[in-house]
């Protein structure tokens, strides 16, 4: 098990993804912004990020290449929501993003893409949809 940092700017997703991380075993660090989960980043050391993409005051396309640039063994999940930003989980996979996952995510797809970037399994580079978006 590991320390997972978890940027989001949406509280009840952080307050989710805490949940379901801590019961799998996991350490969770909570940022709203890119700002701050740099700074926690910088503070602390952590296994893997996880960050929301679009966000205000430092986005998590922003988050990503700093810690790909800085860390390149610590792996990082890029996330995001609505609907036609894909594109935006594309440019996170070219910055850096091991996993992309798509809100909602289910409890499945959660643990199934933090084993699998813990690991450093081959399958990072996969988009793992929610199950509200085909």
């Amino acid at each position: 098990m590991g320390t997972i940092l978890v940027i989001d700017d949406d509280h009840q997703v952080r307050a989710v993804f805490r949940t379901i991380l801590e019961r799998a075993g996991h350490h969770v660090l909570e940022a709203r912004t890119g700002t701050e989960g740099l700074r926690l980043f910088h503070q602390s050391p952590v296994n893997l990020v996880i960050t929301d993409v679009l966000m205000p005051d430092m986005d998590g396309l922003e988050v990503t290449q700093t810690v790909h640039r800085e860390a390149p063994g610590i792996p990082v999940i890029a996330l995001t929501g609505g609907t036609g930003e894909r594109d935006f989980l594309e440019v996170a996979k070219l910055l850096g993003a091991r996993r992309l996952l798509h809100k909602p995510v289910t409890k499945a797809e959660l643990l199934h893409a933090v084993q699998e970037a813990l690991q450093g399994g081959a399958g990072g580079e996969k988009m793992v949809s929610g199950t509200n978006h085909p």
